[in-house]
């Protein structure tokens, strides 16, 4: 009985010793040969030495030297994950930028044969089609696409100082885009919250977009306006033969609108083409699905608006791709720009996953499978949400380095 007591005692006392030394053994002997085995487990792992793909070392902004947006900025290229994908966009837009504001070179590497005929027929052509003197008109063609969402929220106004400045050649956006800005001209949109209850919201007369609303009044002022002008477009259809196209409604409004605070009255003004291949898919839909009954005959050709379009990319020297978010708007742009083996410069701005096969999250690499990126493009996405992205990329780039008249 003793024994086992004294054998229970030193089982124990070892237990208690291992507590205390964690998995270490008491026998050095043991201890030296699992280091010895970790030691060659490192090894392995290790035995290849470092080849440095990239100099450039990991280094962030010090705000100890207090203060500075320029250096800043500046120091988002060696961040580091999303801030140097910025920076990368940052130096994409400002290839275009000085791309655009160099004269006319026909003579340059890749440049099209479409785009080295155009001189010689473009009187020919202007002649018969005013149009065609919005082609070519600078060495660097810029397209500017983005989602409706971004006239709903306060980059409006981002994109008002762009097309204001003549700083892009081309827009391509939603309906939501395209009707937002108008209404904004007769009734203002207002902060809200993401939680906010849908049916509250419903019986109150607010419709939510993201952490803001826009009340129901909103859409009727809209409508009662866009009304009457169809009215006048179906009449001068008639009277003068007119083909309307998306892109000559969106710039017919922009003439009516007459508000300086409209992203399309500037673009109607700078004769700068807007393109919404979905016209139809919201308010302005509901008010031309309605007046094809009210006051039947209005039509909006199609076809010519994809003329329109695609003979921008045909006959440019060079284009540039700013992209905010998917869907319609971004591929209508890239698949332009197959006209012409590519575009020669692209920022893309979203949230979206390519797991899931949908364009609107494809990365930069599939588009070159398509011919809609040039194979020697350096094409940058960031992934992040553009309201809060695409300011602070203009103010490092148009805001900085675009020349503004006044």
């Amino acid at each position: 009985m003793e024994t086992q007591t004294q054998t229970n005692g030193l089982v124990l006392e070892k237990k208690n010793e291992l507590k205390q030394n964690g998995v270490t053994t008491t026998s050095q002997v043991v201890n030296d040969k699992i280091a010895q085995l970790v030691t060659d487990a490192f090894d392995a792992v290790m035995e290849i030495d470092a080849k440095i793909l990239n100099p450039t070392q990991v280094r962030g902004y010090n705000f100890e030297g207090g203060l500075d947006y320029s250096k800043l900025f500046g120091s988002f290229k060696t961040t580091g994950f999303q801030a140097t994908n910025f920076a990368l966009a940052v130096d994409e837009i400002n290839k275009m930028i000085e791309c655009k504001l160099k004269p006319i070179d026909l003579d340059a590497p890749g440049v099209t044969q479409s785009a080295k005929e155009f001189p010689a027929i473009h009187e020919q052509l202007a002649a018969q089609n005013g149009y065609y003197s919005l082609c070519q008109r600078s060495n660097c063609t810029i397209f500017l696409g983005h989602t409706s969402n971004m006239i709903s929220c306060g980059v409006r106004e981002t994109i008002l100082f762009l097309v204001k400045n003549k700083m892009i050649d081309a827009i391509v956006t939603t309906c939501g885009g395209i009707e937002e800005d108008f209404m904004k001209c007769m009734a203002p949109a207002f902060m809200g919250k993401f939680e906010y209850d849908g049916i509250m919201l419903r019986q109150n007369g607010l419709n939510r977009i993201g952490n803001m609303v826009v009340p129901n009044d909103n859409y009727r002022l809209f409508e009662d306006w866009l009304l009457e002008l169809l009215d006048r477009m179906l009449v001068e259809q008639k009277e003068q033969n007119v083909n309307w196209t998306p892109s000559k409604l969106i710039n017919r409004m922009g003439k009516e609108i007459n508000n300086e605070e409209s992203v399309w009255y500037w673009c109607y003004k700078n004769n700068i083409p807007v393109f919404c291949p979905a016209i139809t898919d919201g308010g302005i839909g509901d008010t031309l699905f309605y007046h094809s009954f009210k006051n039947p005959g209005l039509k909006l050709d199609l076809v010519e608006d994809i003329q329109r379009m695609d003979l921008l990319t045909l006959f440019a020297v060079n284009t540039g791709s700013i992209i905010l978010g998917g869907g319609t708007s971004k591929h209508h742009i890239l698949n332009a720009n197959c006209m012409r083996n590519g575009t020669n410069y692209s920022v893309f701005v979203n949230t979206g996953q390519e797991f899931d096969g949908s364009d609107s999250g494809a990365k930069p690499d599939e588009a070159l499978s398509w011919a809609k990126i040039r194979p020697e493009a350096s094409p940058v996405k960031v992934y992040g949400e553009a309201s809060l992205i695409f300011p602070l990329l203009v103010s490092q780039t148009f805001a900085k380095n675009f020349p503004v008249n006044n």
